[in-house]
């Protein structure tokens, strides 16, 4: 329990400065009185704000120490929450962000944390393998597999042991046998180091090269860039830095981009180390603030997370993995619109630990960085086992009659692929039956009541089109049976999403096994498990999906993708998209021909002698990246200068571009920035607010934040506005 404080307040009460969770850019000094404890920097304390109470974090003794302050209620922590190195790295955050440093340090708590729960028991029984004992159970299989797994991991702690695969009355029967001993821990110190299990093959000198290369740096700090074409065994290189890093006593965090990767990654740590938590949106939040307490405490030895697992504690990091170091699902949208790929290198480098990025595809932002010498850079240029990379077929749809997004010549191939027993996967990247509703007597469309964008029709009771869905704001609604504006029942569907795709596909190939993965299917992690055990399994099937399907699966039984569009991401107007739509192409593409059968990708395009696609498939993805360089350089725009984006809402759009013409007058008063807008948003009205923007960009990034800086000191204001600094912004069109 915290300490309560008696308010009796003394001319001599010490004092803490406070960052509380609210807008605000400044800190609070409060008493603390004489009855209460000193809280440390990095605890929670519950304080007085106006006319409420709020659970702010103590960031250090207050400069002076004057009478009238107000006391604090009550220290939650009687020890730092917080580490050091994670308040050091908010207080980065809020200067690099230009974000609020109490809504920092409220992103990095787990949400238990931040509405005032007590941490977890810190201590917890940590079960560990006798010496030799599992050569004496060689009739009791699970019993030995157990043994084993305890002793790859050091030690599992009780309420691990479950998600380790050990069950209870298996441990049970060991405890009885005297072949496994308990110890209370609350410190990595007080284990022994682990020793991970070896993978039963050989590395590709390639792996071992890259392996290597961080291992030679551990104990300080080194950015690698881990690039390496899809299959080209990038996990194996994470698997075997990790082992050595448990040997020398040491923890690992491995950041992944989506909730859907995983299952997988998981099961493959779980093999090599015995076992390996893991932190989501997915978890309940007592289940997320239990495994962040316990990587503090050192229970846990390798944390495989998404985004906000950059912000865990521990005790001993000693190395940073991030998979896909590409992919925009790290940047955070909402709130403090941090880089996890980002902060994780920053991470890395206030603890002195190496960090890896690995990505087949890697940003423009990370290949500059190893151009100019920051990053060091290993090649993985060859697919592991011998496997070929899989083959381009550029399908030219121009007056082709569709059907449902496919192209007759694409039916054909898919047919000729599962008749020689593979698997196929068709990639569009739209979830829902079909973006639009239209009425082919008058011509409306359903659009959102509070979005300017079109609903999106999502099938459901047995009909194509069930339910309307906004996917900006969430609306939702059910589809008329005519049209609101003439009364005609010639409401027809247009456009293809995965709905629509699973449903062509289904009455084409009848008794084939149809799996679809979207943003709507994952959300059933039941399912989805359920899904990935058929595709494992490797009977023919077919594979419907979004982007998810992408990153880093490995599907060996699957020889052809499908690409629906290739090309709406090279048309779009934001300076980025070129480059995120290769790097889709090239992920989705890896998905096939991983094993020992060749893999074909086609690809359905209008432009089938487009610049951006005909550079990715003649010179590959660095040849399509060394193309985008030199655009980029040219126009100036990111890795070449630094960007950032001021966005204003407010009910009234006229109130938020007011503001943001005062908000670029500051921020043009920097000679260095070149500022652009205020312009509409890309979506203007989303969630009933109007949005404006504008941007601001310098070659020299000192002389961007030196702007933003003056923009926070001036704090331009505007009734009923709100108004945000998003540095490094992923979507600007």
């Amino acid at each position: 329990m915290g300490v309560v404080a008696e308010h009796r307040p003394t001319a001599a009460a010490r004092a803490v400065q406070v960052a509380v969770p609210r807008p605000l850019r400044q800190t609070f000094d409060y008493a603390v009185p004489s009855t209460c404890p000193a809280p440390a920097p990095g605890s929670r304390v519950r304080v007085p704000l106006g006319p409420t109470r709020t659970i702010g974090v103590v960031l250090g003794p207050a400069e002076t120490s004057r009478p009238g302050l107000k006391p604090i209620d009550e220290v939650l922590d009687p020890a730092p929450l917080l580490p050091a190195d994670l308040l050091a790295l908010a207080r980065w955050l809020a200067g690099y962000y230009h974000h609020p440093i109490g809504r920092v340090l409220a992103a990095m708590l787990p949400a238990l944390a931040r509405r005032g729960a007590q941490a977890p028991a810190q201590q917890e029984t940590v079960w560990q393998a006798l010496p030799g004992a599992a050569a004496a159970l060689q009739r009791a299989p699970q019993q030995r597999l157990a043994l084993e797994r305890l002793a790859r991991a050091g030690g599992i702690a009780d309420g691990d042991l479950a998600t380790a695969g050990i069950p209870r009355r298996v441990l049970t029967a060991l405890r009885r046998k005297q072949l496994v001993t308990g110890r209370h821990a609350l410190r990595l110190e007080a284990l022994a180091p682990c020793e991970p299990a070896e993978p039963g093959f050989e590395p590709t000198p390639a792996q071992r090269a890259a392996a290597a290369a961080v291992v030679a740096s551990l104990g300080r700090h080194r950015c690698h860039l881990l690039d390496g074409v899809t299959g080209s065994g990038k996990t194996e290189v994470y698997l075997r830095i990790i082992a050595e890093v448990l040997r020398r006593g040491g923890q690992a965090l491995v950041l992944v981009p989506e909730i859907a990767l995983t299952p997988q990654t998981l099961a493959r740590f779980r093999e090599r180390f015995g076992t390996a938590a893991v932190l989501h949106s997915g978890a309940s939040d007592r289940q997320r603030f239990d495994t962040w307490t316990k990587c503090a405490h050192g229970v846990h030895r390798v944390l495989v997370g998404t985004r906000s697992a950059v912000f865990a504690p521990f005790a001993r990091l000693a190395a940073i993995v991030v998979d896909e170091e590409h992919d925009s699902s790290f940047k955070q949208q909402d709130g403090l619109p941090y880089s996890a790929r980002d902060v994780a290198v920053k991470r890395a480098s206030l603890l002195r630990v190496p960090v890896v990025l690995g990505s087949a595809t890697p940003s423009l932002e990370s290949l500059e960085n190893v151009r100019r010498g920051r990053y060091a850079r290993a090649r993985l240029g060859e697919r592991a086992g011998g496997a070929a990379l899989p083959v381009y077929r550029v399908l030219d749809i121009r007056g082709e009659r569709l059907d449902r997004g496919f192209a007759p010549a694409l039916h054909r191939a898919i047919a000729r692929h599962l008749a020689a027993g593979s698997q196929v996967l068709a990639f569009i990247n739209r979830r829902g039956y079909a973006p639009t509703l239209l009425c082919a007597r008058c011509g409306w469309q359903a659009h959102c009541d509070h979005c300017d964008a079109r609903l999106t029709c999502h099938r459901g009771a047995g009909r194509v089109c069930h339910r309307l869905r906004c996917h900006h704001c969430g609306h939702q609604r059910l589809a008329p049976a005519a049209c609101p504006a003439c009364g005609a029942e010639e409401l027809q569907p247009v456009g293809t999403g995965t709905q629509r795709v699973e449903e062509a596909l289904a009455e084409r190939h009848p008794g084939v096994p149809l799996l679809r993965i979207d943003g709507d299917t994952a959300r059933d992690a039941g399912r989805l498990a359920a899904d990935l055990a058929v595709v494992a399994s490797g009977v023919p099937a077919l594979l419907v999906g979004t982007q998810m399907l992408a990153k880093g699966h490995h599907f060996p039984n699957v020889t052809m993708v499908a690409m629906l569009n290739a090309d709406a991401g090279f048309l779009s107007p934001d300076f980025r998209a070129p480059e995120r739509t290769a790097q889709l192409v090239v992920q989705v593409a890896g998905r096939a021909g991983r094993a020992k059968r060749p893999g074909e990708v086609w690809v359905q395009t209008f432009d089938p002698a487009g610049a951006h696609l005909s550079a990715l498939i003649g010179g590959g993805y660095l040849g399509f990246a060394e193309q985008e360089r030199e655009q980029r350089a040219a126009a100036g725009m990111p890795p070449f200068s630094a960007l950032a984006m001021v966005r204003a809402e407010s009910k009234r759009g006229d109130a938020a571009q007011t503001l943001l013409v005062q908000a670029a007058a500051t921020l043009a008063a920097e000679e260095a920035v070149e500022v652009l807008g205020p312009a509409p948003a890309p979506l203007v009205r989303r969630a009933d607010l109007v949005r404006w923007q504008v941007l601001a960009l310098a070659v020299r990034r000192a002389s961007l934040h030196r702007a933003l800086t003056r923009l926070e000191d001036a704090e331009p204001k505007v009734p009923g506005v709100r108004w945000t600094i998003d540095v490094d912004p992923l979507d600007t069109f």
